[in-house]
């Protein structure tokens, strides 16, 4: 055997075995800027960046971005970068089971998982399976907390080339995990679970009235090797009918997103090839909302939605700022998926993607899906003690149709409001 082939299989096999994990690692895995916030050459909090001086950050910003700043489309507002502490109890499960998790021995599976962050260790350009490590690292994340509401939650439809709005759709959208729970009650696992589901989605349609009452659930198994259970109920024929898997890459209700571009990345681990690239400091959406200064009529708790400017209407009105990113590559497993790759700009810090640029077939750029997020702690009133990063906004531009989905939304992570009777085919067909 040669020595490269013979090392490349070793590697593979030691990128399985579980470690020990150390006090080190978890401090360097939630806490990055325990030292202080990353700097930029030439970057100071408050400026704006436009075509004039984007050059001076072509490094520090992603390519779609970057030539959005570069036409004149989008200016970017940015602000003091601040630290995003996790729930502790998230990062005292990290503490107490990363150091039993592991790979398994096929892609997409994992070992000796309980609860909090899988692997806390920083990435390793020389591990094979750094990436899939990652991306169960997103799986298992802190993304709307252990649940959340999003609502009212508003997705305008927008043609990119003449700033037309064609449609305004608003949802009911609700998530809740029943496993691995660490933040709200109860903290250990959700039952009856006979069948072994992680994580639920549902979504409700409230208007127009063409697709009112359109619903969507999504039964994520902890078992990342099974697909999927997706059911769709269609107001207008009464009846809950099973989604067929090759239909989360189609476009959902006309919009610009697939149900696979849910929260970012809504797809299953085994459902890509992954691939970790670097990690950098980068230009990212991460801000405060609750400091935003452009929003629309606030509500009677002080929260008010994000405006969105730009080119057409396309892009959130809230600042950038710089953090530390890992860079992943996903190529689908399924030939058959429109998507050649996406790559994906996971916060450091968080293990959630604000950043994803979505390639065709062929290699061309495809879609820029950018979600801004907020500290909990500076959001609604009722999110302070969430102890996540809260999704504040969000827009899908299609570069090849110039064709945009601008979302705005307020999310509320409060177990109320997500009883676990709501996440059942039953509960979909109770109609309006």
């Amino acid at each position: 055997m040669k020595p490269l082939i013979k090392g490349t299989l070793l590697l593979a096999l030691v990128s399985n075995l579980a470690f020990a994990v150390t006090n080190e690692d978890v401090e360097a895995s939630f806490n990055p800027y325990k030292k202080g916030m990353p700097t930029i050459p030439g970057y100071t909090p408050g400026m704006v960046i436009n075509k004039s001086n984007v050059n001076t950050f072509k490094d520090y910003l992603d390519p779609a971005t970057f030539a959005l700043v570069s036409d004149g489309s989008l200016e970017l507002t940015t602000e003091q970068a601040h630290s995003v502490m996790l729930h502790p109890n998230y990062v005292a499960a990290t503490q107490k089971n990363a150091s039993n998790v592991k790979l398994g021995a096929a892609p997409g599976t994992i070992e000796g998982y309980v609860a909090g962050r899988p692997f806390p260790a920083k990435p390793d350009k020389n591990d094979p399976r750094a990436g899939e490590k990652l991306a169960f690292n997103y799986k298992y994340s802190q993304v709307v907390g252990d649940s959340g509401r999003i609502y009212p939650f508003y997705w305008t439809y927008i043609d990119y080339k003449t700033g037309k709005k064609e449609k305004r759709v608003e949802f009911d959208f609700n998530f809740i995990s029943l496993k691995h729970r660490t933040t709200q009650a109860p903290v250990e696992d959700i039952k009856p679970n006979a069948s072994n589901i992680y994580r639920n989605i549902y979504l409700k349609v409230l208007a127009p009235q063409d697709l009112k009452n359109t619903q969507l659930l999504i039964q994520r198994f902890d078992d990342d090797t099974k697909q999927d259970d997706s059911f769709l109920y269609l107001g207008f024929q009464r009846r809950v009918r099973r989604l067929p898997t090759g239909q989360t890459t189609d476009s959902f209700l006309g919009s610009d997103l697939m149900i696979e571009d849910f929260e970012g990345y809504n797809g299953r681990v085994l459902d890509a090839e992954w691939k970790y690239v670097e990690s950098k400091v980068m230009l990212t959406h991460f801000y405060r909302h609750s400091e935003l200064k452009d929003t629309e009529p606030k509500d009677s708790d002080g929260y008010g939605m994000a405006t969105f400017g730009g080119k057409n209407g396309c892009f959130a009105n809230a600042p950038w700022s710089p953090r530390l990113v890992h860079v992943l590559e996903a190529v689908p497993t399924n030939k058959t998926s429109p998507i050649g790759k996406r790559v994906m700009y996971m916060d450091a810090q968080t293990s959630i993607f604000p950043m994803i640029l979505i390639y065709d077939k062929k290699g061309a750029l495809w879609k820029r899906w950018d979600v801004g997020f907020s500290d909990s702690a500076h959001h609604a009133p009722q999110n302070k003690n969430a102890g996540i990063a809260i999704y504040s906004t969000a827009s899908m531009l299609d570069t090849q149709t110039q064709h945009c989905t601008a979302l705005q939304l307020k999310m509320i992570s409060d177990p109320k409001l997500n009883p676990p009777s709501m996440f059942s085919v039953q509960y979909m067909r109770g109609g309006d």
